[in-house]
C-alpha cells in the first residue's frame, strides 16, 4: 500500500509517517519504481501501535522503548507494565499540579470579582496584582514581623 493508504488505515497523516521514519520509529519502507514508498500489514500494525501509544501521551522515547519490547521475544512484558506505570505516575503528578493551579487561579478570580471596579485596564487591581512580586521565603510576612 502507498503512504496515503497507510495514513488512512492508521488514522495518522503522511507527514507524521515520514517523521516517524526519520526518527527511526518506523523502518524505512522499500520503494517501488517512481520512488514511492510501499507498506504492508506489519507497518499498519506498528504504526497503529505507535499512534495508540501517542494517544496515551507516551513521549517518543517511551514509545521507542515499547516498540523495542514489542519486537523482542526475550524480554518480559513486565517491562511494558513498568513503563506504563511510570507514565501513569507522571500523569497523576501533573494532574495534582493542575489541580493546585486551578485552585490558585479560581481564588485569584474570586478575589478579583470582589475588588474589581470595572474601570480602565490601566487602573485594574487584578492586573496590578499580577505585576506585584511575591515575597521570597526569606523576606515573607513572618520574617518582617520578627524584625
Amino acid at each position: 500500500m502507498k503512504i496515503g493508504h497507510l495514513a488512512q488505515a492508521t488514522q495518522t497523516t503522511t507527514p507524521t509517517i515520514r517523521y516517524y521514519e526519520e526518527i527511526g520509529l518506523l523502518p524505512l519502507p522499500p520503494r517501488q519504481a517512481g520512488s514511492q514508498r510501499v507498506y504492508g500489514d506489519g507497518d499498519v500494525r506498528r504504526l497503529t501501535f505507535i499512534r495508540r501509544c501517542r494517544d496515551f501521551g507516551f513521549p517518543i522515547d517511551k514509545v521507542r522503548l515499547l516498540v523495542s519490547l514489542m519486537q523482542d521475544g526475550d524480554r518480559s512484558c513486565a517491562e511494558a507494565r513498568d513503563v506504563a506505570f511510570e507514565h501513569l505516575t507522571e500523569i497523576r503528578q501533573k494532574l495534582a499540579e493542575l489541580s493546585e493551579l486551578e485552585q490558585s487561579v479560581a481564588a485569584f478570580v474570586d478575589s478579583c470579582d470582589r475588588i474589581c471596579s470595572g474601570g480602565a485596564g490601566a487602573d485594574c487591581v487584578m492586573l496590578e496584582e499580577l505585576a506585584v512580586a511575591l515575597p521570597s521565603p526569606a523576606s515573607g510576612c513572618c520574617s518582617r514581623a520578627s524584625k
